[in-house]
């Protein structure tokens, strides 16, 4: 009976590869019997990792130069991670799909390799919660979820760490970031963020990560931290899935 039952789900699956074929998202070529996610596994292995040798507080890669991506954040900013480039590699297409596409599932996977990277032993130990960087609401109507609350959700399980969704808002709408210069995104976003009234029990001495997409300037993400601090909480770490590169890197 049980070999039967085997052998019809086999044909089954056959018929379904056969008439429903499965395609990669991101490149969109057709999944091999064992992809059965909705990104292939070629397209997880063309995401480029930041290269070692990585600064132990920003995590940025430092060659043989001074970390000069630290100079982005203020002191209240313990420490930020990435996982990969967005300029190059499946890094960048990952991200879209999962914000522009719709296909929000991909949060999953894509969090379940941001839980792997490494931090220093006190922000493993301190992490109270996870913050996720809101979205304007016409744009979260439009996308209908938010990309970083995914994100944040699909780690939680991974660090055992809850997500707190309703300590943090946009006060107002902001310009998108992507052809701004840096000075430009840090005027576009400052004053955006503020924490809700009523969590600053919750928030007095935390040490929140925030959760994020991509990361560039920081520019956003320093401004959410900003309003972090003013609304109780101690210190505030990054974690995002991508991160662009810094003028001059490698």
């Amino acid at each position: 009976m049980t070999a039967a039952i085997g052998a019809w789900r086999g044909w089954a699956q056959a018929a379904m590869d056969l008439f429903l074929p499965c395609a990669c998202v991101v490149c969109g070529r057709l999944n091999d019997r064992s992809d059965r996610g909705l990104a292939c596994a070629r397209c997880w292995n063309r995401v480029v990792p930041l290269p070692a040798p990585r600064c132990d507080r920003c995590g940025h890669p430092t060659g043989p130069r001074r970390c000069t991506w630290c100079d982005l954040l203020p002191a209240f900013v313990r420490c930020a991670r990435s996982l990969c480039w967005v300029d190059r590699g499946s890094g960048s297409a990952l991200v879209h799909e999962l914000k522009y596409g719709g296909w929000h599932a991909l949060a999953a996977p894509m969090a379940t390799r941001m839980a792997r990277l490494q931090w220093p032993e006190d922000v493993v130990r301190e992490r109270t919660a996870l913050v996720a960087v809101p979205l304007a609401g016409a744009r979260e109507r439009e996308r209908g979820f938010n990309q970083s609350a995914r994100l944040a959700h699909a780690l939680s399980p991974h660090w055992h760490t809850p997500v707190w969704g309703d300590v943090l808002v946009r006060a107002r709408a902001t310009e998108t970031q992507t052809r701004l210069t840096p000075e430009a995104r840090r005027r576009n976003v400052s004053g955006a963020f503020r924490a809700v009234a009523g969590t600053r029990a919750r928030l007095r001495g935390a040490h929140v990560m925030l959760v994020d997409d991509v990361v560039t300037t920081g520019a956003t993400l320093v401004e959410c931290a900003s309003a972090l601090l003013d609304g109780g909480a101690r210190i505030v770490s990054f974690v995002t899935f991508g991160r662009a590169p810094a003028s001059g890197d490698r």
